[in-house]
């Protein structure tokens, strides 16, 4: 047998690691010669920063922990049969997540597609060889939400060829159901922007036979969101792994109703014949994820809150001082829960503008990143910070406030 038919016929089960164990020896690997330590961002000449702002996806997302960097390289130095690792670390997560099964994805938007590709598909692999192209197949292509939950990575759910319906009210919903609906999909972070409730949600697609999905990419901490919405009935769920769980920031998980899993993995690589290919996320990711998530349910929360609320106070106390500027201390209610400092003030009495500030941050030493607020004003936060890094933001922060007071 030729080893491309070989790797065919292995790719066409979804989960293959007991199977084809047989077929892979193990082989020894020459370590390579260890060096001086380099520094590569120097080397490459790549502006390396203290963040202030958050866990952006442009910034890079957040720092692996030490204990997730440790499990990286640890399953760096082995082999193993992909899918074998997945379906045992896939059971490990949907039994920290109170999920039927689960599966590592290259993050929440993959994790989005990946869903839905398994609704539509089925485990019937000429449909998963089909998408997007479902015009023709039989296969379901409708995707009802709430025109508040409209937002950039809805694209996610397109991938597969389907299109977006959105609606207003519940009533709206009753209507746009037809025999074209195949999941209703909602947006954790804007739940406040829609009409109906999570627990509505759920409900209208019990009552028609119709899966629900939920996007919680940013939505930890509280550390409960990885169980509540599994809990409250929704049909899959996905959420990133590079925020505030600190595990690789290429990684995400989806975890749901068994039967949808199983499906979306047909998706995924190993297999090569789907739109899912190019989501590939090998050992490394699928075993630090799993780590990350097991350590961040185990974690102290409280101890966390406690250390960025003292870094915010310390940044607070330097600059609320200044004539003119003023200060506020939040926590958004939904995704990204932390400590957020908006620091503004008044024109007449600063002179600069937002972009300037942050200009000015970014090119001093060491550079410093914060986001951008409303008019007049910049908004930081503490949780990606390493300690002590709080002082040289209050300290930089202070000296270009008051060089721009009139």
């Amino acid at each position: 047998m030729k080893r491309r038919d070989l790797l065919r016929r292995l790719s066409l089960l979804p989960f293959a690691g007991s199977t084809v164990g047989a077929f892979f020896m193990p082989t020894a690997v020459q370590a390579a010669p260890t060096g001086a330590k380099r520094n590569l961002f120097q080397e490459l000449g790549v502006r390396t920063f203290i963040n202030a702002a958050g866990t952006y996806t442009f910034m890079t997302g957040s720092l692996m922990h030490d204990y997730v960097q440790e499990a990286w390289l640890e399953a760096s130095k082995e082999f193993c049969l992909l899918d074998e690792l997945q379906d045992k670390v896939g059971a490990k997560l949907a039994e920290l997540t109170h999920a039927e099964a689960a599966v590592v994805t290259a993050g929440a938007f993959s994790g989005l597609t990946l869903g839905l590709a398994g609704i539509l598909t089925g485990t019937d692999v000429e449909k998963v060889k089909k998408l997007p192209h479902i015009g023709g197949t039989g296969m379901k292509s409708e995707v009802i939400y709430q025109k508040g939950h409209e937002i950039d990575y809805n694209h996610a759910l397109t991938n597969t060829g389907c299109t977006m319906v959105a609606v207003e009210n519940i009533a709206d919903v009753e209507k746009a159901i037809n025999e074209k609906t195949a999941m209703l999909f909602f947006v954790n972070i804007l739940a406040n922007s829609g009409k109906i409730s999570h627990e509505e949600w759920v409900a209208l697609g019990r009552k028609h036979g119709i899966p629900t999905a939920i996007d919680i990419a940013a939505d930890v901490p509280p550390v409960e969101n990885l169980w509540k919405f599994n809990d409250m009935g929704f049909d899959f769920v996905v959420v990133s792994g590079g925020k505030a769980m600190r595990g690789p920031q290429s990684a995400g998980v989806l975890m749901g109703r068994k039967k949808i899993i199983e499906a979306a993995r047909l998706h995924m690589p190993p297999r090569g014949f789907n739109i899912g290919r190019g989501m590939k996320v090998n050992k490394e990711e699928v075993v630090a994820m799993y780590v990350a998530i097991e350590q961040f349910i185990k974690h102290d929360h409280a101890k966390d809150y406690k250390i960025w609320g003292e870094r915010i106070a310390h940044i607070e106390n330097a600059v609320k001082g200044l004539p003119g500027v003023s200060t506020n201390v939040t926590t958004p209610e939904l995704g990204n829960v932390t400590p957020t400092l908006e620091v503004s003030w008044k024109e007449d009495l600063v002179k600069m503008k937002p972009k300037d500030l942050q200009e000015r941050l970014r090119n001093g030493q060491p550079s410093i990143e914060v986001a951008g607020g409303k008019e007049n004003s910049v908004n930081i936060t503490a949780w990606v910070m390493k300690a002590g890094e709080e002082k040289i933001v209050a300290r930089r922060l202070k000296e270009e406030l008051s060089r721009a007071a009139v």
